[in-house]
C-alpha cells in the first residue's frame, strides 16, 4: 500500500475529530432533551449531521425563537429541539410530511408497514401523484422513497416529479417508530410553513431570533448540483438577494449562521463576517474521489442596537488627575458627556486622532482602553508620552531639582530670539538652563515628563496661555501669574507624575498627520479636529508656536524674523477651508467604518450639522447628534477674559 503523506493524514485526522464532535453534540443534546433518537427524519443530500460539531458552538447562548426557512432534512433543528421554533421549506412534500408527522404520527407509521423493499412497489410508490393522496399516505410515501432510493437523494424534474432510481438495500431502515415520535413530539410544538424564504423571514423574524440558512449550495464543480430539491431552481442571483436579506437579518438584530460551499462569491457577498471554512465528506458522489469538499460557515452576529442618549457616567478617580492645562478646544468640560456616550459601547481599543490637550485620550485610558494617542503637535504628543503612553517612568524630585540647575552649556536661544516678548528675562535664563538638560535625559519616558513640564509651566505663566501677543495684556490677576517660574515647573512635574500609571494596556503616542495615519483595528474612534469658522482661525500653531517651538527645540522649523511674535510658518491642515474639512472628514469617516465614531465639532463652524450628517451617514448605518450648551473660554480678544459671551452647541456626531 502506497504511504499516505503526512499533510493527508493530518487533515484525515482533524476531519475525524470535526464528526466525532458532531456526534458527541448530538448525542449530549438528546441525553438532555430525554430523546431516544434525534435523527432526521430523511436522509438529505447537504445535510448537516457531520457540521453539528462546528455549527452548535457557534449558536448565541440566548435567543428569542429559533428560525429555519431551508428546512430539508432538518438536522440542526433535531439536535437543538427549540421550543415554539419556525421552520419553512418551499418544497410542498416536504412540509406535508412533517405536518403529518406532527399531527398524526400513528397514522404515518400505519402506512409505513404497508411497504416493502422491492423494486416493483418503488416504482409503483414513486409513480404516485403525493398531491391526490391523503396527507398521511403522502408524508409515509416520501419517507419510504427516500429510504430506499439511490443514495436518499431527493431530486425532482422540472414537472416537480421524484426522479430518483431504486437504491437495492438489502435492509433500508424504512420504519424508524422511535425517531418518528421523538420527531412528532417536537414538531407539536412548532411552526411549519410552506412558503419561500423571504416571505418566512419578512413575516417572523424579530430581533433576538436565531436564524439558520442553510440554501442550496453554489455549485464548485461542473456535477456539483444537488439544488433541485423542488422544480424551481437557485442561481446566483438567489444569491445574491440572501445575501441582501442577511444583511437586512443583521441590522434587524438577529443572529444569523450560514452555510454554504467554499465558492468565491460566498466569500465576496459576506465579507464583513466571520467565515470559517470547513473540511467536509460528500456522500452523494459517483466519484469516490470526489467524496470530501469544503463548505463554508459564515457567523453573523446581530448589530448593536443603542439609543444613545447622555446618561451621566462616572469618570473614574484616575481621569481626575490629569493635569489641567490652558489649551484652545481642550474638551475637559466636555470630558463627562464623551464618556457619557463612550460607555454605551462596548470596545477595548480606542484612537484619539487629534489629542490636543491628551485629556481624551487619558480619559480612555483610565476606564482600561488601550489607547492610539495621535497628534501633529510634537507638544501634544509629547503629553501623551508622558501620560498615556508612559506605564510606570516617573521624573524623580531630585532630577527635577537639578534640571533647574545649570549643568550643561546654554545656548541662550530664548533669551536672545524671545527678549521682552513673553517673560522675565530670569524666566528666559531658566527656560535655556532647562532646555539644554532635558537634551541630555536618555530615558525617553523622563524626557518627555520634563518636556510636558516646561510646556505646562510657560502656559500657566501666561496671561489667557497663548502666545498671538507680546507683553502681559490680560492679565487678571490669577495666582498663576504670581507664582515663579521654578514653582510652576516644580508643581507641574509633580502633577504629571501624579498621572503615570498602569492600566495592563500597551498604549501609543504618536506624532504624525491624522490624514495618515494607517486604519487601527480600534472599537472606538474619537476625532476632535480643527473647528473650521470663516469667522475665526483654528491655526493651534499660531497660538502655541513658542511651546511648540520648545517641544520641538525649535528643529525643523522656520522662525518668520519679521513677525512680533517670531512665529514660525504654520502645518498645512485641511481644516482650513470648509472644502478642505469636509473631505477630510469623508476620508476619515471611510478609513476608520467598522469602528464607533464620535466626533466633537461645534455649532459655529463648517461643514454644518446636516451636512456633517451626510457625510457620517455615507459610511454608517446609524448616525446620531447629541447637542451640548457650551462656552468658550477663548473668545474674542477685545473683551476681558470673563466678559466673552462666546456660547454655542458642541455636537458629538455619533455614528455606528
Amino acid at each position: 500500500m502506497e504511504a499516505q503523506p503526512k499533510d493527508d493524514l493530518a487533515a484525515a485526522s482533524k476531519q475525524i475529530f470535526r464528526w466525532s464532535n458532531a456526534l458527541l453534540a448530538q448525542k449530549e443534546l438528546c441525553v438532555q432533551g430525554g430523546l431516544q433518537e434525534c435523527r432526521p427524519l430523511l436522509k438529505w443530500a447537504g445535510g448537516k449531521t457531520q457540521l453539528l460539531g462546528e455549527i452548535i458552538p457557534k449558536m448565541p447562548k440566548k435567543y428569542g425563537r429559533y428560525i429555519e426557512p431551508f428546512f430539508g432534512g432538518g438536522a440542526l433543528f433535531f439536535a437543538v429541539r427549540p421550543a415554539g421554533g419556525v421552520i419553512a421549506d418551499s418544497n410542498p412534500e416536504l412540509v406535508n410530511l412533517y405536518c403529518s408527522v406532527a399531527s398524526d404520527v400513528d397514522g404515518v407509521l400505519a402506512q409505513l408497514r404497508r411497504y416493502q423493499n422491492t423494486e416493483e412497489v418503488f416504482y409503483a410508490v414513486r409513480a404516485q401523484d403525493w398531491t391526490k393522496l391523503p396527507s398521511v399516505e403522502a408524508a409515509a410515501r416520501t419517507v419510504f422513497l427516500n429510504r430506499t432510493c439511490f443514495n436518499g437523494l431527493y431530486r425532482v424534474n422540472k414537472k416537480g416529479q421524484f426522479n430518483v432510481p431504486f437504491g437495492r438495500y438489502k435492509n433500508p431502515k424504512v420504519l424508524d417508530e422511535d425517531a418518528l415520535r421523538a420527531a412528532s413530539r417536537l414538531l407539536q410544538d412548532t411552526t411549519i410553513i410552506c412558503g419561500d424564504y423571504k416571505d418566512v423571514l419578512r413575516e417572523q423574524a424579530q430581533p433576538g431570533d436565531f436564524i439558520f440558512l442553510d440554501p442550496p449550495y453554489l455549485p464548485v464543480s461542473e456535477y456539483a448540483d444537488f439544488k433541485r430539491y423542488t422544480k424551481e431552481q437557485f442561481y446566483e442571483e438567489d444569491h445574491a438577494e440572501l445575501a441582501a436579506e442577511v444583511k437586512r437579518l443583521h441590522e434587524l438584530g438577529c443572529h444569523v449562521i450560514l452555510t454554504n460551499s467554499n465558492h468565491p462569491l460566498v466569500h465576496e457577498q459576506y465579507s464583513p463576517f466571520s467565515i470559517e471554512v470547513i473540511q467536509t465528506k460528500r456522500y452523494i458522489s459517483c466519484n469516490g474521489k470526489g467524496r470530501t469538499g469544503e463548505d463554508v460557515v459564515v457567523t453573523v452576529p446581530p448589530k448593536p442596537r443603542f439609543d444613545i442618549r447622555l446618561v451621566p457616567a462616572p469618570l473614574s478617580e484616575q481621569a481626575m488627575l490629569y493635569p489641567p492645562t490652558r489649551y484652545m478646544g481642550s474638551k475637559n468640560k466636555l470630558l463627562s458627556e464623551i464618556w457619557a456616550v463612550a460607555s454605551q459601547f462596548e470596545f477595548e481599543t480606542a484612537v484619539d486622532l487629534f489629542s490636543g490637550s491628551g485629556i481624551v485620550g487619558y480619559m480612555l485610558k483610565s476606564h482600561g482602553k488601550a489607547v492610539v494617542s495621535n497628534d501633529y503637535m510634537v507638544m501634544s504628543s509629547t503629553f501623551s508620552k508622558a501620560m498615556i503612553e508612559n506605564n510606570e517612568i516617573t521624573l524623580g524630585v531630585d532630577e527635577a531639582l537639578a534640571l533647574l540647575e545649570p549643568r550643561k552649556p546654554v545656548d541662550r536661544f530664548v533669551e536672545t530670539k524671545f527678549q521682552g516678548l513673553y517673560f522675565a528675562e530670569e524666566d528666559n535664563r531658566l527656560i535655556d538652563i532647562l532646555r539644554a538638560n532635558i537634551k541630555a535625559i536618555k530615558n525617553p519616558y523622563k524626557r518627555a515628563i520634563a518636556i510636558s513640564s516646561l510646556v505646562r509651566a510657560c502656559l500657566k505663566k501666561r496671561p489667557r496661555g497663548i502666545f498671538t501677543y507680546v507683553g502681559h495684556r490680560y492679565d487678571d490677576g490669577r495666582k498663576d501669574l504670581l507664582m515663579s517660574f521654578r514653582d510652576q515647573f516644580l508643581e507641574a512635574v509633580n502633577m504629571v507624575n501624579a498621572a503615570v500609571f498602569d492600566n495592563g494596556k500597551q498604549n501609543k503616542a504618536r506624532n504624525g498627520d491624522a490624514m495618515t495615519l494607517q486604519r487601527q483595528e480600534s472599537g472606538l474612534v474619537y476625532i476632535d479636529p480643527p473647528y473650521y469658522s470663516p469667522l475665526s482661525d483654528n491655526e493651534y500653531v499660531r497660538r502655541y508656536h513658542f511651546v511648540e517651538g520648545l517641544a520641538r527645540d525649535w528643529q525643523g522649523v522656520e522662525i518668520q524674523e519679521h513677525t512680533v511674535t517670531k512665529k514660525f510658518k504654520s502645518y498645512p491642515t485641511p481644516f482650513s477651508s470648509r472644502k478642505g474639512a469636509a473631505e477630510a472628514f469623508d476620508l476619515l469617516f471611510k478609513r476608520f467604518r467598522d469602528s464607533v465614531l464620535i466626533v466633537s465639532y461645534s455649532s459655529n463652524s463648517q461643514p454644518t450639522l446636516d451636512e456633517m450628517v451626510a457625510i457620517m451617514a455615507r459610511h454608517k448605518c446609524h448616525v446620531e447628534v447629541l447637542p451640548i450648551d457650551y462656552r468658550y473660554s477663548f473668545g474674542n480678544q477685545a473683551n476681558r477674559i470673563n466678559d466673552n459671551s462666546n456660547c454655542v452647541q458642541e455636537y458629538l456626531f455619533v455614528g455606528y
